[in-house]
């Protein structure tokens, strides 16, 4: 028995997330079947980070064991050819059979993407939220600055999520512009749930005047829901990569 990890990038558009559910695909249910498939054995994968219906991956992780011939680096390229377009491996590793990423000291890149611009394009409808006013990214520059550091962020966590604790660390929040496209890019330790989307949500009514910079660290202090701005779509979501502590 070896232990796999799995690096995998997808367009959730079509999925209900990364878990499985009893009311549409998702991609964990994709890997399972098709592993499955190709190496002849019952597979199921555990996944770093569950993304939500709709929002896409450059880079989860997931590992399982296996009893396969097969050297590790050469399943990538297999499980492609059994993958719909929408799913690619990325890259397969041999892993020690005790390593699992949801429990590695780790860094999660996200970036939100919204298209500014006075008309939306349908070509950038799966993968950005459309904007029609002027943001503001200076003042969203400003804003994400105040969300730096280790705070108890249970204002930008989903009422009803069921954690021990809202305490997290972002090590970067930025924000930035190239043409129609605003990014919000975040890089913490670990996020609750929607906690990237009600970022998003609350930067993007500060960048268009809805809300001043300097509200963010009282509505950090609130440590309501309430206090926090929308959620903002899941398509505008793409997890980046995660980088795990050696």
């Amino acid at each position: 028995m070896k232990r796999i990890k799995l690096t995998v990038a997808y367009d959730g558009t079509n999925y209900r997330g990364w878990q499985i559910q009893p009311n549409g695909i998702t991609i964990e249910e994709v890997l399972n079947r098709e592993l499955s498939a190709l190496l002849n054995e019952e597979i199921t994968v555990s996944g770093a980070s569950r993304t939500d219906s709709g929002v896409h991956s450059l880079g989860n992780v997931a590992v399982f064991d296996t009893e396969t011939r097969i050297p590790a680096e050469k399943i990538a390229f297999a499980l492609n050819r059994r993958l719909p377009q929408d799913i690619a491996a990325t890259g397969s590793s041999q892993v020690p059979a005790d390593w699992h990423p949801r429990y590695r000291k780790s860094k999660k890149t996200y970036e939100y993407r919204i298209l500014n611009r006075t008309f939306p394009l349908p070509n950038r409808r799966f993968d950005t939220c459309f904007y029609h006013h002027r943001l503001d990214v200076g003042e969203m520059k400003q804003a994400a600055s105040y969300l730096i550091g280790e705070h108890d962020f249970k204002s930008f966590c989903a009422v009803g999520s069921q954690v021990k604790s809202t305490v997290r660390t972002l090590f970067s929040c930025d924000v930035f512009r190239e043409e129609d496209i605003v990014t919000i890019r975040v890089t913490g330790n670990g996020f609750l749930y929607n906690m990237v989307r009600i970022i998003a949500g609350t930067l993007i009514q500060v960048g268009g005047g809805m809300l001043s910079p300097k509200q963010i660290p009282e509505i950090l202090s609130a440590r309501s829901r309430s206090a926090a701005g929308p959620t903002a779509p899941a398509h505008g979501l793409t997890m980046i990569g995660i980088q795990f502590e050696e």
